[in-house]
């Protein structure tokens, strides 16, 4: 399987946001990754509903959302409703986590798991084989922009280890600093879906950079 390019929204123009859905959509980008923060989960606030569906409107591809915000499970329906392919919750925000999956599929989306960069692997060996996504968080959640945590290669090598062992189809995608600089160390350890934002949406030609990424890593 080829590996995955997700431009992060996040990073985009937000005065000029259907120009930016609309160079995704022709560009060799595989997802839009959208992330959703409530401002307590994480210390910042992006967009919420509305923005989401005015994006699914014009979007043309996978629709990735990654919910960073406290008690997911009251709105995994209304994000189903709005468009969404897959759904992330972040381990640290699910009390059932278990329970938590099983609606996000019930609802007919994929389902991914987030981890922050100090929780540990080992949390998912007993949902790995539930879930669609695993997201390793390569900074801290809620800015974007932020240094590349070097310690992300053991985890992804820690959780490829863990899919296999376990006969998941699990994907790893791994989210925050991601650049031309580390792409091919990721996917030479087990990434599959690589989320860049400001490194794409900051570049000056970005759809020349999402070629260019793809192409780097397969």
């Amino acid at each position: 399987m080829s590996k995955l390019v997700a431009p992060s929204i996040l990073a985009a123009d937000f005065a000029n946001l259907q120009r930016d859905i609309e160079m995704v959509n022709s560009s060799e980008a595989d997802w839009f990754h959208i992330d959703i923060m409530d401002g307590v989960f994480v210390p910042n606030i992006s967009f919420g509903m509305p923005v989401l569906k005015a994006i699914s409107k014009h979007a043309k591809k996978t629709i990735d959302v990654h919910l960073m915000i406290v008690d997911p499970d009251r709105y995994i329906q209304t994000f189903a409703d709005l468009g969404a392919d897959i759904l992330t919750v972040h381990y640290e925000a699910c009390t059932h986590l278990h329970r938590t999956i099983q609606a996000i599929k019930a609802s007919g989306m994929k389902a991914g798991v987030a981890i922050n960069p100090h929780t540990p692997i080992a949390v998912l060996e007993d949902i790995i084989s539930d879930l669609d996504v695993v997201c390793i968080m390569s900074v801290n959640p809620g800015f974007g922009g932020q240094s590349f945590i070097e310690n992300t290669y053991k985890k992804v090598q820690q959780l490829k280890n863990l899919i296999t062992f376990s006969k998941a189809d699990t994907l790893i995608e791994i989210d925050g600093g991601v650049t031309n600089k580390n792409a091919n160390e990721l996917i030479e350890v087990g990434a599959d879906v690589l989320v860049a934002g400001s490194y794409v949406f900051k570049s000056d030609n970005p759809t020349s950079t999402i070629a260019d990424l793809k192409s780097m890593i397969n």
